[in-house]
């Protein structure tokens, strides 16, 4: 579609660039539109060298680097923020006395493209069911959208390709969920995957905050919306809801997906994940002939127990999207029972307050090998772990872990933390695992 009149001549503040490419995205396309952009991230420009690289042709944005101003909130049409801006923040708060619309790249895409939404969240399993349904509705011969939290996807971007007969199927966080909040909406067809605590650092510790964000993915529906709830969410926040839920509601277990159906990635919890799945499918009109097809061929989400290479007889799995130690629970309960091997973790990095006391307990109980990356969370830990070794360098845990697997066993990158301090996020953390591994 052209959305070029809503954008030309509009003077638009965009707060956090960022380096996974969807603010480097909504810029370029922001720019494209004939917008006037001032782009401002407290990261240095050396910092954000990769992505300013990106945007050197177009000479409608200014940039404020390494600072927020509070005069670059003020006399703006839009500001564009990008998910992890603390909501509370003063610039926002200026911005908001001064009647400016906060928006987000995946809400505001909503808004203009009036296109119904498929829209996941959860604390765990998201990515997994998005990409579930993204390979269903393909065997299916739908069009798909995806975006969201997709790894350098700008969602606002996708604008240029809508039709009226595309399914836009999005990928939510907890922030970007504070987009549709404040633009008054949600997704026509909502899934919530799992709740557990995460991001307690943002959110102040205030666990009931953070579910309040995930919330809105359902609290702007009407009655001909459909909102799934995953089992474990149900039993775990929904009900203080109560008369906020106007959608139709229905509850997705494990039992939802035929038994007779064999999925080639392990774990009870992707059975649940691929049952959540196979509803959303059925609510969109697909047989389940086709949705058997392509869950039963499926191959998983880089980064999520992602098989990266067998090295004699020893496997590798990069797991680094892992970052709340429930995440990790989940991998290793996974892998020991699917596979009976020794498992080498490599885990450790920044601290999310988050209280690991069952995931220690978990790897004394299997036996589980440890190989820790420094971080604020790894010193936390570490004298919980007497056994485990301290690294700064993955190349080196890597090399231990794998001595330590022995002959036929498992090593697993599955971090329980974030990835600030030893790597630019997540991603770099997970793309580094695999060119080591790679290289063996």
């Amino acid at each position: 579609m052209d959305a070029r009149a809503h954008f030309e001549g509009k003077k638009i503040t965009v707060m956090g660039l960022g380096l996974l490419g969807r603010g480097v995205g909504d810029a370029a396309y922001l720019a494209s539109q004939g917008a006037e952009l001032i782009v401002t991230d407290l990261k240095s420009p050396e910092e954000l060298a990769a992505s300013l690289e990106k945007l050197a042709a177009y000479t409608n944005i200014t940039y404020v680097l390494g600072e927020h101003r509070l005069e670059d909130f003020v006399d703006r049409d839009y500001i564009l923020k990008a998910a992890g801006v603390p909501d509370d923040s003063p610039f926002l708060t200026k911005a908001r006395a001064e009647g400016i619309p906060i928006k987000m790249s995946a809400s505001w895409f909503a808004e203009i493209a009036r296109l119904p939404v498929v829209g996941v969240t959860g604390t765990r399993g998201k990515s997994t069911v998005t990409h579930m349904l993204e390979s269903i509705l393909e065997k299916d011969g739908r069009e798909i959208l995806l975006g969201g939290n997709v790894r350098g996807v700008s969602t606002l971007a996708l604008l240029e390709k809508v039709t009226e007969n595309q399914i836009p199927l999005f990928e939510l966080d907890s922030w970007q969920l504070q987009g549709f909040g404040e633009a008054g909406i949600s997704p026509h067809l909502s899934v919530f995957t799992t709740f557990y605590p995460d991001h307690l650092a943002y959110y102040k510790n205030d666990i009931d905050v953070y579910l309040e964000d995930k919330a809105k993915i359902f609290l702007n529906q009407s009655e001909d919306d459909v909102l799934l709830l995953g089992e474990q969410m149900a039993l775990t926040g929904i009900e203080k809801y109560g008369e906020r839920i106007r959608s139709k509601v229905s509850v997705v277990n494990e039992e939802v997906l035929p038994k007779d159906w064999e999925l080639l990635i392990p774990g009870a919890h992707n059975r649940y994940n691929a049952a959540l799945a196979l509803a959303a499918a059925r609510e969109l009109g697909v047989t389940d002939e086709v949705s058997k097809e392509a869950l039963e061929s499926f191959l998983g989400v880089p980064g999520r127990l992602e098989l990266v290479a067998l090295v004699g007889g020893v496997s590798f799995y990069n797991d680094t999207n892992s970052t709340t130690p429930e995440a990790t629970i989940t991998a290793l309960h996974a892998l020991s029972e699917e596979t009976g091997k020794h498992i080498s973790l490599i885990m450790g990095g920044h601290d999310k307050q988050l209280d690991m006391g069952n995931l220690l307990e978990l790897i004394k109980e299997l036996d589980v090998s440890v190989s820790l990356l420094e971080g604020t969370g790894t010193d936390r830990i570490k004298d919980e772990l007497p056994y485990a070794e301290v690294f700064n360098s993955l190349k080196e845990a890597v090399a231990h872990a794998h001595t330590r697997a022995g002959e036929n066993g498992i090593v697993l990158l599955s971090p329980a933390f974030s990835s600030f301090g030893m790597f630019v996020n997540e991603y770099d953390r997970g793309d580094q695992f695999n060119a080591i591994v790679k290289g063996l």
